[in-house]
């Protein structure tokens, strides 16, 4: 989660057609094991951190917007390359366009940034094995329970609340 240390991170799309600079550090890094998410990637997970959209800054290009279902029923806007179409991130219904859920692969150096949680992990493939070190639950969590002060303020600012 969120470092007093942290460093702009840069990204972008496979052709390199959108490029956007990642302004600070993740409120949160989810990896989700639900079954949307591994059919959107077409993997076993899909691992994104959640940060204020002001915060995903374009160096250049313009993503487009496609609208996908979700599991939710509400949907999720997803940004993507408009040329490779790479999904760069993604807005969700609770969120709005205030926090993206920038996808961990399309930065440059997706090391530096392990998951925090695992959810949705009912659903995980049966031959991931999950340690104990990073938390994990079988669905969805509360923010409260899990996220640490500094990043639950960012996200009610984000939210404007």
């Amino acid at each position: 989660m969120e470092t007093k240390s942290f460093k702009p991170q840069e990204g972008g799309c496979t052709c390199a057609e959108v490029r956007y600079t990642l302004l600070q550090a993740p409120m949160i890094v989810h990896c989700c094991h639900c079954t949307w998410c591994q059919r959107e990637t077409g993997s076993s997970f899909a691992l994104n951190a959640l940060v204020e959209a002001a915060a995903v800054q374009l160096i250049r290009g313009t993503p487009k917007l496609v609208h996908t279902p979700s599991n939710s029923g509400y949907g999720q806007e997803i940004m993507r390359c408009p040329s490779c179409e790479v999904a760069l991130w993604s807005h969700y219904s609770a969120a709005r366009r205030a926090v993206s859920f920038v996808r961990i692969g399309t930065l440059d150096h997706p090391g530096l940034f392990p998951p925090d949680i695992h959810i949705f992990t009912a659903a995980k493939q049966p031959w991931i094995e999950l340690g104990d070190s990073i938390p994990s639950v079988d669905g969805y969590y509360r923010r409260s329970e899990i996220w640490p002060a500094a990043s639950m303020e960012r996200y009610q600012r984000a939210l404007g609340k």
